[in-house]
């Protein structure tokens, strides 16, 4: 391929609103890059006022299952995508999902062959391997040669009275194909790099190189925005879509635009079976939607050089394909949770308390669930939600409120428990005890207590801390104690003493 500047291709308020398609495979759990794509398709259309068609790519038996369409579109709920025709919507091109088109796909398939776009192949897997090999040897291109292109008649006859099985190819064109790409340019395709390629197995079965090109043609279709990885299959399908078009079949050819790879550790794509490629994964640790998504979207496209944090109309009224960069894209899990963290903080406290739901009762939540104290969650939230990253921290920060006795970890217990803590926590009780409950004189309480031991405020709440919380860092001590009580602080405090007595 050879890309070369080119002139902007027309925006789509000049050719009318955009109808543009999300269409994945129900395979497994959806995957980050597959939500991203989704995501710039979705601004597309709703930036342009356009329409987002989506449809499943079901085609495929032995992957596809009925448990992975219905989390693929219970995820695009979840992140907040909505569609105007496709699954639960419907619309004037329906059925949205391929496995319930397939005499659309015959009767294509015959059409092409009927005109002569397309041809029988009886070639083995072991001929065309040898002539592979051969080419190779001899400094060829590898792809197919052709051999059966021009079969006659007599050639055809024998074939099949061999009983070969034959797939259907298409006939390329022996001329270059040039596109415009809406992201990298111009692109030059020269007919040595793309042969003849299958659209038909040998059973009957349609090709995604078949059933993808003509859907977009029968669903009007005006852009195409995927993956990087898929634009060596652009040239193959602008060559079907002449064809389509000469049929009646299509009406005109979309113009593409091919998203940056998403990049793991090293410099190797993010694939699916890369641990953070999976959505749950972030649904299950507590990001926001609008976190994930805002995220995402800085993986190929910004809203400004100096600006990182924004809301999803925010994105989508900034958002222009022309703007998406070339460059692959590295997946950075640190930023995605400083994004979600910024996030979490823009929800209103009524929000946040309503977000963090799930994570404070079973399976979760390590209390039992007659212990939860709403008014109490209600008055630390804002505490929380100023350190949080993701929701799911949300069970370890306030476990010492609902639990009859905090969850020492071993390792603060014994950084905070220095020589000396005994006594400096004798004289934290009494001056906690003595106190007026509230976070203010609580403070002073124990800044004394430290003075008296010759400590800092820091180095005097430490042992309060762990004593209390079970943990070395957490949310505000002294609103904490506050809100957990006097009863059960003193007595926390205790058990600490009577431990470190021992």
């Amino acid at each position: 391929m050879v890309n070369a500047p080119s002139p902007r291709p027309p925006a789509p308020s000049e050719q009318g609103p955009p109808r543009v398609r999300f269409c994945p495979s129900p395979t497994g759990n959806p995957h980050v890059g597959l939500v991203r794509t989704a995501l710039f398709n979705w601004a597309f259309a709703r930036h342009h006022k356009g329409t987002l068609v989506f449809r499943i790519e079901d085609t495929d038996a032995a992957r596809d299952s009925e448990e992975s369409y219905g989390q693929l579109l219970e995820s695009m709920r979840w992140l907040g995508f909505d569609w105007d025709e496709g699954p639960e919507v419907g619309g004037p091109h329906a059925p949205y999902r391929q496995s319930q088109r397939m005499d659309i796909y015959r009767d294509v398939a015959g059409k092409l062959l009927a005109a002569g776009h397309a041809y029988h192949c009886y070639c083995t897997t072991e001929e065309l391997d040898a002539r592979r090999d051969a080419a190779r040897a001899a400094g060829r291109p590898s792809g197919y040669d052709g051999h059966c292109r021009d079969l006659s008649a007599e050639q055809t006859a024998a074939y099949e009275g061999e009983g070969r099985a034959s797939i259907v190819r298409f006939r390329m064109p022996d001329e270059a194909i040039t596109f415009t790409d809406l992201v990298r340019g111009d692109i030059t395709v020269q007919p040595e790099n793309v042969p003849d390629y299958g659209i038909v197995r040998a059973n009957g079965a349609p090709l995604y190189t078949l059933v993808n090109p003509v859907d977009d043609a029968l669903m009007e279709i005006t852009h195409v925005l995927r993956g990087e990885d898929l634009l060596s299959s652009t040239p193959r399908q602008i060559a079907l879509y002449r064809a389509l078009i000469e049929l009646g079949i299509a009406k005109e050819i979309p113009l593409f635009g091919h998203l940056p790879y998403v990049m793991g550790e090293g410099n190797k794509k993010l694939s699916k079976r890369d641990p953070q490629a999976s959505l749950n994964l972030y649904r299950e640790r507590g990001f926001l939607p609008e976190g994930l998504l805002n995220y995402l979207s800085l993986l190929g496209w910004s809203i400004a050089e100096d600006r990182d944090i924004f809301d999803i109309d925010e994105m989508v009224a900034a958002f222009d394909i022309a703007d998406v960069n070339a460059n692959p894209a590295r997946f950075d899990l640190k930023k995605a949770e400083h994004v979600n963290a910024e996030h979490v903080r823009r929800l209103d406290v009524r929000a946040f308390t309503e977000a963090c739901g799930p994570w404070l009762k079973a399976p979760f939540a390590p209390w039992a669930p007659e212990a939860f104290d709403a008014e109490q969650f209600a008055t630390i939230a804002p505490y929380a939600q100023t350190r949080l990253t993701v929701l799911s921290e949300i069970t370890a920060n306030v476990d010492f409120l609902f639990l009859d006795e905090p969850v020492h970890d071993e390792a603060s217990w014994a950084k905070a428990m220095k020589e000396g803590s005994h006594e400096l926590l004798v004289t934290a009780r009494a001056r906690l005890l003595a106190a007026e409950w509230n976070a203010e004189a609580l403070k002073a309480a124990v800044l004394a207590a430290g003075e008296e031991h010759g400590l800092k405020l820091g180095k005097a709440q430490a042992p309060v801390r762990v004593a209390v919380t079970g943990r070395t860092v957490g949310l505000p001590l002294f609103e904490s104690l506050e809100i957990l009580g006097r009863e059960k602080t003193i007595a926390r405090v205790d058990a600490a003493l009577a431990r470190l007595a021992a």
